[in-house]
C-alpha cells in the first residue's frame, strides 16, 4: 500500500519564488530512492502563505529509509536566508477502493 508524506511549509511572503526556484533545482534529487513513487510542490491559490511538499512511496519502510539517511537543506548560499517559516509533517496511506 502506498503512502503519502505531505510537509506544510510556512512561506513568508514574497520568499514564495525563490522557495520554488530551491525546489526546481533539486526536483530529481530523490527520484532514484528506493520506493519513491513521486513529488509535487503545491503553492497556495489565492490568500495563504502555507506550500505543501507532497511525496508519494511505496511503503513506510521506504519513506523512514530515505529519512534516516537524509542531510537537512542548507539555505542556497551563505547569505540565503531559510524560506519555511514552519513545518509539519501529514501522513496518509492510499486506500484502494478496489
Amino acid at each position: 500500500m502506498s503512502v503519502v508524506k505531505i510537509n506544510v511549509l510556512g512561506v513568508p511572503a514574497g520568499a514564495g519564488p525563490e522557495l520554488e526556484a530551491r525546489f526546481a533545482a533539486r526536483k530529481h534529487s530523490v527520484d532514484q530512492e528506493p520506493g519513491f513513487e513521486g513529488f509535487q510542490l503545491l503553492r497556495p491559490a489565492g490568500s495563504g502563505d502555507r506550500y505543501f511538499v507532497l511525496t508519494t512511496w511505496a511503503t513506510e519502510k521506504d519513506f523512514q529509509t530515505w529519512r534516516a539517511k537524509r542531510t537537512p537543506h542548507a539555505p542556497a548560499g551563505p547569505n540565503s536566508p531559510t524560506l519555511s517559516t514552519a513545518a509539519d509533517l501529514l501522513e496518509f496511506e492510499i486506500v484502494d477502493l478496489g
